[in-house]
């Protein structure tokens, strides 16, 4: 009797066990979330809409009509360019966490690991996020278009003037070198140099416009100015085209800093509504400025604005409350407006576009008011209780980037300079680069 009572436990054990085992393993394995998904889906879509057809309309508008279709091009090359090299490399390098160790620094805290190359190991069952709720597949193309923006961003400073062949070798070669190190150090996580520094940076304040602005300015300078800069007019050719470039930027940029929040969620809804209130902000900032200044507010300023407030609050987006974006909004509408006219005249740089005096200058300020308004005495949702400490983190965050971005991005041009030349000639910059460089006319009349 005993026995046949152990043989029928036996038995039941051995039908219960097996189904207690795998509800467990369900249990553990992480579940993707179509929510999330769904917004990641979106904000990947908004992203590449900021670059094209957002950015190339934006430049596109305000260089002369001779040169329209060169700056559409260099776009468009780019994103094809920085697509493919993000999957062969460029993905590892900034998302890699081989040899990372909190509170260490090694080669990895600067440089990620090469595991990810070629997207080794990522499926459709491939799960990540704050979570593991949505597909990897997703990440890599979000993170992908943040990649593309960023070297875009830089045609604004070197536009009209620059070689195509030079300037694609230029951009794999930037992205290679200054881009994903400087997300690796940033976004990757403990052991990653600033990351462990405590920067905080939520979608890209320093990774992107600080790292663009500053390659810019080295750019511009390092190529000379345009012939004729400053005395010949150099008046956008349609501000039509460079208006609604600014609004698709505007729309777009809710998926680059809401969609940064890695989840539908009320981050997500925050950094939303601080995005909107400092963009705001900044456009009437820079209007009332250039109107107090030149008597009459243009359509140029407005739209320069406007990417001067998205510039700003995108390291803050995810850290701060909305007056802390209103105070960061105007603080970037009259900055911005000041260095990318006055500045700009009385150091004599030829920044085409101003890619540096609203990028360069807005993620600056942007990336130091972070540290003021992420704490929770000033409505902030981050967690610094110092502001001061925050803000001299924040501080040296920008320090580095300026100073690591502006030697390797020199070393590069002047590499590039001196073996197939970075210019066209003075020939090729009368006609334009759209004959000279495209064979082709922007308009045909």
């Amino acid at each position: 009797m005993t026995l046949r009572k152990f043989a029928g436990l036996g038995a039941l054990l051995s039908i219960v066990m097996p189904g207690i085992a795998m509800a467990a393993d369900e249990a553990a394995a992480p579940v993707l979330n179509s929510g999330d998904t769904a917004w990641m889906l979106t904000s990947t879509a908004l992203v590449l809409f900021m670059t094209i057809p957002g950015l190339a309309l934006f430049y596109g508008g305000m260089v002369r009509s001779k040169n329209i279709l060169s700056v559409l091009m260099q776009c468009f090359a780019i994103t094809g360019l920085i697509s493919i090299l993000w999957v062969i490399y460029g993905y590892s390098i900034a998302f890699d966490t081989t040899g990372m160790e909190q509170g260490v620094v090694n080669f990895n805290s600067f440089f990620g690991g090469m595991g990810k190359a070629f997207l080794a190991g990522v499926t459709p069952s491939s799960i990540t996020g704050p979570a593991a709720l949505f597909p990897e597949a997703v990440f890599i193309t979000f993170q992908m278009t943040f990649a593309i923006i960023t070297p875009a961003l830089i045609v604004g400073a070197f536009a009209e003037r620059m070689k195509f062949s030079a300037m694609l070798i230029f951009m794999g070669v930037w992205f290679t070198l200054v881009y994903a190190p400087i997300a690796h150090m940033v976004w990757s996580g403990n052991g990653g140099l600033m990351w462990d520094w405590g920067v905080l940076d939520f979608a890209g304040g320093t990774v992107v416009h600080i790292n663009a602005g500053i390659a810019g300015l080295v750019a511009c300078l390092v190529l000379g100015k345009r012939k004729g800069f400053p005395t010949t007019p150099m008046a956008p050719h349609n501000l039509g085209y460079t208006l609604m470039g600014a609004a698709m930027l505007w729309v777009g940029w809710f998926g680059f800093n809401a969609g940064s929040a890695a989840a539908a969620n009320g981050t997500a809804g925050m950094a939303m509504l601080v995005t909107q209130i400092a963009t705001a902000a900044a456009a009437l900032g820079w209007m009332f400025a250039e109107w107090v200044t030149h008597g009459k507010p243009s359509a140029l300023g407005i739209a320069s604005g406007v990417v001067a407030g998205l510039v700003a609050i995108t390291p803050a987006a995810g850290t701060v409350g909305p007056m802390g974006a209103l105070v960061i909004g105007l603080a970037a509408g009259v900055v911005c407006f000041f260095c990318a006219t006055t500045l700009k005249r009385k150091l004599g740089y030829d920044d085409s576009l101003d890619a540096f005096g609203v990028h360069g200058i807005g993620g600056i300020l942007g990336a130091i008011l972070t540290g003021v308004f992420a704490a929770p005495a000033l409505g902030g949702f981050g967690t610094v209780t110092d502001i001061g400490a925050q803000v001299w983190i924040q501080i040296k965050g920008v320090g580095f980037t300026v100073i690591y971005t502006a030697i390797v991005t020199f070393i590069i041009l002047k590499v590039l300079d001196a073996v197939m030349g970075l210019r066209v000639t003075e020939e090729e910059e009368s006609v334009g680069l759209d004959l000279a460089q495209h064979n082709e006319r922007g308009y045909n009349l």
